[in-house]
């Protein structure tokens, strides 16, 4: 079955995140990604490459200098100082996602607090 839009999960989450913490995030959407993505010194994650691979779905990593091109719905103060974005996750899943993506919402917060997902759509012509 084709699909009109490409949806994209971009996640963000701290050192001590687990599996299950990505796993509450991603919950959270509701959404059913077609691909993940986190910036690019976060894909060697252990819980992120076993997320992807528990899904098989591919993985696609954002280049640090990418994500302060996205315009975040999210504005944390800290994230802007670490990162140049307001939001990782929302940013790692608008620049996966392509030219003319849009975020479904504002970034979920796993149960534990360390782990964030977002979901960004493209449409597809």
């Amino acid at each position: 079955m084709e699909r009109d839009a490409v949806i994209v999960a971009g996640f963000g989450f701290r050192q001590t995140a687990t599996l299950a913490s990505l796993q509450s995030a991603l919950a959270a959407t509701r959404a059913a990604p077609d691909a993940l993505s986190a910036p690019h010194d976060k894909c060697a994650a252990t819980v992120l490459i076993s997320l992807a691979n528990s899904m098989n779905l591919p993985l696609i990593p954002v280049p640090a200098e990418d994500l302060s091109k996205a315009e975040t719905l999210t504005r944390s103060t800290r994230v802007i100082k670490e990162r140049g974005t307001g939001s990782v996750a929302e940013a790692a899943a608008l620049v996966a996602a392509g030219p003319g993506a849009r975020l479904q919402a504002p970034r979920c917060v796993s149960q534990d607090r360390l782990a964030t997902c977002a979901i960004a759509e493209r449409k597809m012509p």
